[in-house]
């Protein structure tokens, strides 16, 4: 029979990594490139230069917020790697399966 471990480890590894930044980045991606077509539209045809300016810099904060999720995403599904009296190193070698 399967441990708790190896079961999670299953589920985990159907989803492959790029895939997951992939899903997670999508929206964040366009949702920035929108920004930088409002805020090109807002300074060079409306002549609104400083409203142009304020939404130029939405992006770079879009996709913080993005990596940021991203980031808590990964630390969850490694935290549920790893049991309680584990070391980080002995999770590591049993997802690579060197153990």
């Amino acid at each position: 029979m399967a441990s708790r471990q190896q079961l999670t480890e299953r589920e985990l590894t159907d989803t492959e990594p790029e895939e997951m930044g992939e899903q997670a980045m999508g929206p964040a991606f366009v949702a920035s490139a929108a920004s930088v077509g409002l805020s090109l539209y807002y300074f060079f045809i409306r002549g609104e230069r400083e409203l142009g300016a304020f939404v130029g810099l939405w992006p770079p904060t879009i996709l913080a917020f993005a990596s940021y999720f991203n980031q808590r995403k990964m630390r969850q599904q490694l935290e549920t790697l790893t049991q309680p009296g584990t070391t980080l190193k002995n999770a590591f070698d049993s997802m690579m399966g060197n153990r």
